[in-house]
């Protein structure tokens, strides 16, 4: 039998509700994830996907339930949160960069502010990280002389430069052309392949079905089904679900 210590992740029961309970975004959902699992969550617009994504280092405050990382209670008030949110490196949908900082600079800022590393120490890692996403040339240009898909590659390092256990990734290429959209894709498939644990909010079905260990597929607030990949998109069990894929692909 598992027990909790099994999971990097383990969600248990989480509830997020807005004006005071009239409008349910997440309804009782529980959710495991362990170490070295690349998850995708997918549904339609308004499921609940990003709100879950979100609670999972409290950048939304859970109403109920309780969230544990590394068997340490994220949900309970005596923890030190920021320490915790160290290990979970964030992507966003923009990229979020500072755009007075150049790319070398928008990298190290956090790792050498919260004293993790020195600024020598940080630099070289930033450097390691740009070489292998391909962008070293870029290091000390400014973010708006990058395109939106070498922008996301950048907030892909920001967040690995902080040597993270986990990586959040809350639909990274639906603000990008589709041009971009595979070169990262192509970062994050390298990550998955590396034994990183994952957790994506993805649009990308093509990248859902080859990349990640399980889906969950989400509706109405609601983990509605969750499989291996290939039996979600092939074989749903839910209707709902069906009717999803049926749409999409």
């Amino acid at each position: 039998m598992e027990t909790r210590t099994d999971y990097i992740i383990q969600v248990k029961d989480l509830v997020k509700t807005y004006n005071h309970g009239a409008v349910v975004a997440l309804n009782h959902c529980s959710l495991d994830v362990k170490k070295g699992q690349v998850i995708a969550i997918i549904g339609p617009s308004g499921s609940g996907k990003s709100t879950m994504l979100r609670s999972l280092n409290l950048l939304e405050e859970p109403t109920s339930g309780e969230i544990y990382f590394n068997d340490v209670e994220l949900t309970s008030k005596k923890i030190d949160l920021n320490l915790h949110r160290q290990k979970m490196g964030m992507v966003f949908q923009h990229f979020n960069l500072f755009p007075h900082k150049t790319v070398l600079e928008n990298i190290t800022l956090a790792p050498v502010t919260l004293k993790i590393q020195t600024e020598e120490e940080a630099k070289g890692v930033a450097l390691q990280l740009l070489d292998r996403v391909g962008l070293l040339d870029k290091a000390d240009e400014y973010p708006n002389m990058l395109s939106g898909g070498q922008k996301q590659r950048i907030a892909i390092v920001r967040a690995l430069a902080m040597e993270p256990e986990v990586m959040l990734f809350d639909e990274p290429t639906s603000a990008l052309d589709p041009e971009m959209v595979g070169e990262v894709l192509d970062v994050m498939k390298e990550l998955a392949q590396e034994g990183m644990t994952m957790i994506v909010v993805t649009h990308e079905m093509g990248f859902a079905r080859e990349v990640a260990d399980e889906i969950i597929f989400m509706a109405d607030g609601e983990i509605v089904e969750r499989g291996m990949a290939e039996d979600i998109f092939a074989h749903p069990k839910m209707q709902r679900t069906k009717n999803f894929i049926d749409k999409v692909l």
